[in-house]
């Protein structure tokens, strides 16, 4: 591996930063909802139904990933909420029947967000200001961003950076730092402070409302908001002000100018030291004067606990700080101090005076914090248990805390409340949650049916009703019952805290993170016969995620295996098509309609084949009915669908149609001569491809022109109409749809300028003749073959919108008419087209054009359409729509369009969709592919309830899955059939909403979705809850079992833990250890240890363990695996479990470990005797990898490595090695090639000599490195070493005794290094894919044994390094460094710099750059046409050529 290339699969899921903020909308664009009817009886209505108020923008972080959410709100009892028949998540609370996230945006940027905070703009509600988002990365980076309406996305407002040369003084002298960046925001929102180094406070001043900064944005007025923004920084040294060691700071409430409290301690101390040195910790309030740069102290309070770490800002208008610490809660201002001891180890300063203590014992240490109202805050504990802190108040004066218990959540690593009534927990070790709370006067105001489910947090009562819709954490033990009640815990008092809280879970974000270690296994469902990359298929990831009771294992698969019901052989099939028919549909039961809509079955299947058709009926049994239907069956079909709200079917084919009541022909049109004077050969023109939305039909002809079938609903007959715009057009159309904007409230007519169409009273007029019009409009898509688009209404063929060039696939679609307005929106289009005529002739780019084009807007209250449109080349473009209000621009725009064309232009501008807007949407996880001409069958199936889930099919050489969730596409290929021709959905009594697809070797199938996986996530994964943490998993492939390392947390008497740490062979005594009685009873939480064996259960329900291996009492499992070794007295094979373990007992007791073999049973029957031992032997030092290495065992224990040899009843060491290896984390071994990870001093390459019996040092690295995981990356004949480490990176070494750096062969040297962004913890070496054919003449004997090396980190990603051929990477390297310029990146990070390999100031060789960066090549296939071309011809290759390449690499890494 010289080369190699580095590709993310699957992004971070594990959150780590949440805040929420007004980014999207302002304050005042929620209007309170009062309701009219109510008159006299308002009041005490109102009062019990607390409004759920302004809902503010949820933002999170996961390592590099940023999204931006909003929160939707459904209100019971308003039509959204009647119309959706399904049970939502967690009832009916407050009014509310369902709350849900929705993606905004998301972006993957060059750096990881170290913290963030919301710079939001003070001024009550009724502000028209937004807020903004500050972001801090590594070292001293700050990006501030807001959102910009007019592209839907996050934009870049200032930048500041205090890193490089000139402000090489911040740090003073130090090189590595505790903690990144740490940013806090001013309440009101006057200015923000971020933490750099350690000890520089960088203010960044917040731009006042009215100064001439933000001014000139006002400037296109009209309502239009304006974000916060930050005007300028300066520093504060706080080593000036004599502050050492600061811990956290925060902004307090309630002061005119901003009060900044820091938290910092005077002199550090030590565990071992607390007697002597305690409450070293201190606060200090400055008041920020961002005018005069002055910082004066206005209070301050020391003595305080030395473990203090957290500090929060009390809300107005109580005012002051909470001083969070492991054993105490301190309440601080400038009036008044009280304290809260939490457990038994709190004390005072002199130990002298009582404090008051909480009613149970509770350890504070990395709690998390947020507020539920201005005197109640909501804390999460360590081990996921909320806590309510009551501040019990007079005026301003705090008199005492209250803590009261509630039940237990996820273990949350931020949490931030969302307005005022909503919650999100987000967590690195969980599934993140959104929850929803109430504080009611008590129970009573539980709807009466809920009443029963009050209770545990983590009961699983309504499973089985969720087991298809919800996450899977909240199967496991989210929120099981999804309502809890929170009570204060001091009944007896009498102005008692006890406020009732009660909790309902509404949504949830799946996390696999953090990936501590996988296997490869065989799926359930695996198909031996399979070959190439559809084998790929048969494998799955299982991970140990998770941690405490959140701790799971995780079932990944990149593609999806459908779950088969039939098959049978079909060969040479075009298409198939489902179609109802009921025969007693009435013509106005709508109502009735509209519910069971979804539950009705197909009646009809029809399947085209090369000169024939075939129908089959679709009841209990598929029976072929083609002889006795009046369908056209004489020909192929090209479509078939329903008309007239299911009433009828229409069939087209390649010369006409037919209209049929169920089986019976009502209708027959001929389309053989739409008009015979315009051309002569026109009447061998033929339908190429149909488009239906009831009652319009549309046709494109083989001569491309497009004619349109109308239906007449009140006699069901169809009539052929050309419509009169292309008549004389002499352009060409390449594709064409018809989009049926459905619903009560079509979302179209929002985008279009006229009063009354936007205020949604456009039903009453469109339903007078109780037609299909009041079920939404319909629009007319079309692209021409010189790439634009356009939109028209139906039926009068009005334009509403159009736009050069979409073939080139540009950010943004605008109309062109409004485009004149928008200043510099778009760029203007003449220099390209000489452009691109230069570059043609190297390539053919003038027959790049859309042959596909789809719009839908999915179910959903507010969901917006996409558009999809397939090139020739095989780029699938995708848009979502949104909506912009600009600036006045109508009457430009009447001006411009005057100039051009004053025929009938005052109508053509009324309904003009001028707000409308056309986001491009990035597809990463689909491989293109070419199109050659024959084909040109339907690739797109639209499909609204396959087993629940809604989306798109896409058929061809590469079918995927693209499915909708939370308005984002969510892309799993399926790639277990090879080719797939046609795909249509089946609703029958035997397969429920199922589907069926013909692969191209002629097989057909009727499957259905596999339910146990959540498609909610970058790629399908089941959750198998383990409540414990895993740690360590191997495949045993002969019985597909999956031995696994488990602790959980158990509470011990403190008598019984020191009695097993105590060092057996000296026989101390306990008299020593001066305990009272009573501490001596306390509990103490020990990790138990032990190893399960899971079988991946045939259902799919949760995995059982089949046998179970408890460890001993303090003994830890460490690792386990399974091993062949060689026994030498039968000299044959054994397959064996390996387990190496420690005994944990404390620094005074020597260290020793264990040594276990199980042999695994072949009898599945009784699972009693499924495992038993053959052997255990304990050994000096923790045993910490287990390899075997050609029939031996290979033990790393302690500093030693010793190879033993199999006996059949004991192991014997017969060779060694004694390194200064301290501890080993992970054993490689190829061959006779061994190589070892170790914790600090990095690897060690051995090898072994069966003759001498000798293992020796070959090479090692000479640096020292706190290694994570190590593997060999084999690329053909040269083997190389891959290492991650703490610092986030990877490197490559190689052993080249030869060269002479190497110093005679002792020192391994660098092949590569790369900073990943991520904790590497388990590289997988799987060998690559060959790319089909097309390398085949370059194809040396080099290219077939080539492996990539799959990887998973702490964050919940996973990727891959591939290796690369030099002229690969040489291409992909130099349109690297282009795209660094040319792609404007979020908050302007650059890539370059976050790549670099990071050593945290120890000195650090620069090793060559030969990895180059997927995250960033993805960006090309972004870019609009004319700069692909621009870039592939700067840097001497083609667009096809750069395509290939990068299609080569995704496919030769599709794995699982």
């Amino acid at each position: 591996m010289s080369y190699a290339a580095y590709k993310m699969m699957h992004w971070p899921t594990g959150i780590e930063n949440c805040a929420s903020g007004f980014v999207t909308n302002c304050r005042a664009d929620f209007t309170p909802q009062i309701p009219l009817n109510h008159t006299e009886d308002l009041e005490s209505d109102w009062s019990s139904r607390r409004g759920i108020g302004p809902v503010p923008n949820l933002i999170v972080t996961a390592a590099n990933v940023l999204e931006l959410y909003v929160v939707r709100v459904q209100e019971e009892g308003t039509r959204e909420a009647r119309n959706s028949t399904e049970v939502k998540r967690g009832g009916i609370m407050d009014g509310v029947s369902a709350v849900s996230l929705e993606l905004v945006c998301s972006y993957r940027l060059h750096g990881n967000v170290e913290s963030m905070a919301v710079l939001s703009i003070g001024g009550g509600d009724v502000s028209r200001r937004r807020d903004s988002i500050i972001l801090t990365f590594q070292d001293a980076k700050i990006a501030v961003l807001e959102f910009d309406d007019s592209t839907h996305s996050l934009q870049t407002s200032s930048m500041h950076c205090f890193e490089g040369p000139e402000w090489l003084h911040l740090k003073r002298g130090r090189e590595s730092f505790a903690r990144g960046p740490l940013v806090k925001a001013d309440p009101q929102g006057r200015c923000s402070g971020v933490l750099v180094y350690g000890l520089q406070m960088i203010v960044l001043k917040a731009a006042q409302a009215g100064s001439g900064f933000v001014g000139e944005d006002d400037a296109f007025g009209s309502g239009a908001t304006v974000s916060a923004r930050v005007e300028s920084s300066y520093i504060i040294n706080l080593r000036d002000l004599d502050m050492k060691h600061i811990k956290d700071f925060i902004f307090v409430h309630g002061y005119i100018e901003p009060v900044m409290v820091i938290l910092h301690e005077r002199e550090l101390t030590w565990a071992g030291r607390v007697s002597w040195k305690h409450h070293t910790c201190m606060i200090s309030a400055l008041s920020i004067s961002t005018t005069l740069k002055q910082h004066p102290l206005i209070w301050s309070a020391a003595n305080l606990p030395h473990d203090a770490y957290k500090l929060l800002a009390v809300p107005s208008p109580i005012g002051g700080v909470l001083v969070i610490s492991a054993n105490m809660i301190h309440y601080h201002s400038q009036s008044a101090t009280c304290a809260l001891a939490l457990n038994s180890y709190a004390a005072s300063v002199d130990n002298s005076q009582e404090l008051p203590r909480s009613s149970f014992n509770v350890e504070l240490d990395a709690a998390n914090a947020t507020w539920l109202r201005n005197d109640v805050a909501l804390l999460s504990a360590k081990t996921g248990e909320l806590l309510l802190l009551t501040l019990v108040y007079d005026g301003r004066v705090v008199q005492r805390l209250d803590l009261s218990k509630s039940k237990a959540s996820v273990l949350t690593s931020d949490i931030t409340t969302i307005g005022n009534s909503l919650v999100f927990l987000g967590s690195r070790l969980g599934d993140s949650l959104l929850v929803q709370f109430s504080s009611g006067s008590g129970a009573s105001t539980l709807p009466s049916g809920l009443k029963e489910e009050v209770g545990d947090i983590e009961g699983d009562v309504p499973l089985a009703k969720r087991l298809r819709r919800s996450s899977s954490d909240a199967l496991q033990d989210a929120v099981g019952s999804e309502e809890l009640s929170l009570y204060g815990s001091t009944p007896n008092n009498s102005e008692s805290a006890q406020k009732a809280f009660l909790f309902a879970v509404r949504d949830s974000l799946i996390n696999v993170g953090p990936l501590k270690d996988f296997s490869y296994g065989l799926r359930i469902n695996a198909d031996a016969n399979a070959m190439g990359i559809a084998k790929q298929s048969n494998y799955e990831l299982v991970c140990c995620s998770g941690h405490g009771k959140n701790g799971a294992l995780c079932v990944l698969r990149q593609s999806i295996r459908p779950e088969m019901i039939t098959e049978v052989e079909l060969t040479g099939c075009k298409g198939i098509w489902t179609v109802y028919h009921k025969s007693t549909r009435g013509h106005n039961a709508d109502s009735s309609k509209l519910a069971d809509d979804d539950d009705e079955y197909h009646a009809y299947l029809i399947i085209s084949l090369e000169a024939r058709t075939m129908v089959l009926e679709t009841a209990d049994l598929l029976t072929e009915v083609t002889e006795s239907v009046d369908y056209y069956v004489q020909g192929r079909t090209i479509a078939a669908g329903n008309l007239f709200g299911r009433r009828r079917v229409i069939q087209v084919f390649e010369r006409g149609a037919r209209i049929l009541d169920g089986s019976f022909m009502t209708q027959e049109l001929s389309i053989s001569l739409p008009n015979s004077e315009t051309s002569s050969g026109s009447d061998n023109s033929t339908v190429m491809s149909v488009s239906i939305a009831d009652p319009y039909v549309l046709l494109r002809m083989t001569d491309g022109s497009i004619l349109l079938l109308v239906g007449d609903p009140a006699t069901c007959t169809v009539s052929i109409n050309s419509p009169a715009a292309f008549e004389g057009s002499k352009k060409r159309v390449s594709a064409c749809s018809l989009y049926h904007d459905k619903g009560p409230e079509p979302w179209l007519r929002k985008a279009s300028s006229d009063a009354w169409l936007s205020t949604g009273i456009g039903e009453s007029i469109d339903s007078a003749d109780g037609g299909p019009h009041d079920q939404g409009d319909i629009y007319c898509v079309i692209c021409y073959e010189n790439g634009a688009l356009e939109i028209f209404d139906v039926p009068n063929f009005n334009c509403v919108f159009s736009v050069e060039k979409f073939a080139s696939g540009r950010a943004h679609l605008v109309d062109a008419y409004s485009q004149e307005s928008s200043e510099g929106s778009e760029k203007p289009i003449n220099k390209s087209s000489e452009e691109l005529a230069g570059q043609s002739r190297k390539e053919n780019v003038h027959n790049l054009k859309v042959v596909e084009l789809a719009m839908q807007r999915w179910s959903g209250n507010h969901s917006r359409p996409f558009i999809f449109g397939i090139l020739t080349d095989g780029t699938i473009l995708c848009y979502h729509a949104y909506l912009f209000e600009g600036p006045d621009n109508a009457s430009k725009v009447e001006g411009s369009a005057s100039a051009q064309n004053s025929v009938g232009l005052s109508n053509v501008n009324a309904s003009r969709l001028r707000n409308l807007r056309f986001i491009r949407v990035s597809l990463d996880a689909y491989t293109r592919e070419e199109t050659s001409n024959g084909t040109l069958s339907q690739r797109i199936t639209i499909f609204k309830n396959i087993s629940g889930y809604q989306g798109f099919f896409l058929s061809g050489l590469r079918p995927a899955w693209f499915m909708v969730f939370r308005q984002r596409l969510r892309i799993h290929p399926q790639i277990c059939d090879g080719s797939i021709v046609a795909f249509t959905v089946l609703h029958n009594v035997n397969c429920n909403h199922g589907f069926i697809y013909v692969t191209s070797q002629g097989i057909l199938k009727i499957c259905q979705m596999p339910s146990t996986s959540n498609y909610d996530n970058y790629w399908p994964v089941q959750k198998i809850p383990l409540r414990g943490t895993p740690h360590q998993v191997t495949y045993f492939a002969e019985r597909n079992l999956y031995p696994l390392i488990v602790s959980v947390p158990v509470h011990k008497p403190v008598n019984q833990v020191l009695s097993s740490l105590v060092d057996q062979e000296a026989g101390h005594q306990m008299d020593n250890l001066n305990l009272s009685s009573d501490e001596l009873h306390r509990t103490y939480t020990v990790e138990e240890f032990e190893v399960r064996i899971l079988e991946p259960e045939k259902s799919g329900g949760p995995w059982e363990p089949k046998a179970t291996i408890p460890m001993q009492s303090s003994e830890n499992a460490l690792t386990v695996r399974v091993v062949i070794l060689f026994n030498t007295t039968t000299k044959d094979n054994e397959t064996l479990l390996a387990i190496g373990t420690a005994y944990v007992q404390g620094e005074d007791v020597a260290a020793r470990g264990r040594v276990l073999l199980f042999s695994i049973g072949r009898s599945t029957d009784n699972n009693q005797n499924l495992v038993s031992e053959v052997y255990s032997k304990e050994l000096k030092g923790a045993i910490s990898a287990l390899a075997s290495l050609q029939g031996h065992l290979l033990i790393a224990s302690g500093p030693k490595i010793i190879l033993h040899i199999w006996t059949g009843s004991e192991l014997n060491g017969i060779a060694f090695y004694d390194a200064p290896p301290l501890y080993v984390v992970s054993l490689n071994i190829v061959k006779n090639f061994i190589l070892l990870g170790d914790v600090h001093k990095s690897i060690y390459f051995l090898s072994w000599k069966e003759q001498g019996a000798q293992l020796s040092l070959l090479a090692k690295d000479f640096g020292s490195l706190d290694c994570f995981a190590t593997e060999f990356l084999i690329d053909g004949s040269t083997l190389s070493l891959m290492v991650s480490d703490d610092q986030k990176n990877i490197q490559v070494f190689y052993y080249a005794p030869k060269m002479s750096e190497s110093w005679r062969g002792q020192k391994l040297l660098s092949r590569a290094e790369f900073h990943v962004g991520a904790h590497v913890t388990k590289f997988l070496r799987l060998q690559m894919l060959s790319t089909s054919g097309r390398t085949s003449a370059t194809a040396g004997s080099d290219k077939t044994n080539r492996f990539a090396l799959l990887f998973g980190t702490l964050d919940g990603s996973i990727g891959c390094i591939a290796p690369l051929d030099e002229l690969t990477f040489r291409r992909l390297q130099s349109l690297q460094k282009k795209l660094v310029d040319a792609v404007p990146h979020v908050a302007g990070l650059n890539p370059r710099s976050f790549r670099h390999f990071r050593s945290n100031g120890k000195a650090h060789r620069p090793g060559p750059d030969s990895i180059v960066d997927c995250e960033l090549l993805c960006h090309y296939e972004m870019l609009p046409l004319e700069e692909q071309l621009e870039i592939a011809h700067q840097i001497g290759t083609t667009r096809s050529q750069i395509l290939s390449n990068l299609n080569d690499l995704t496919l030769g890494t599709s794995f699982l």
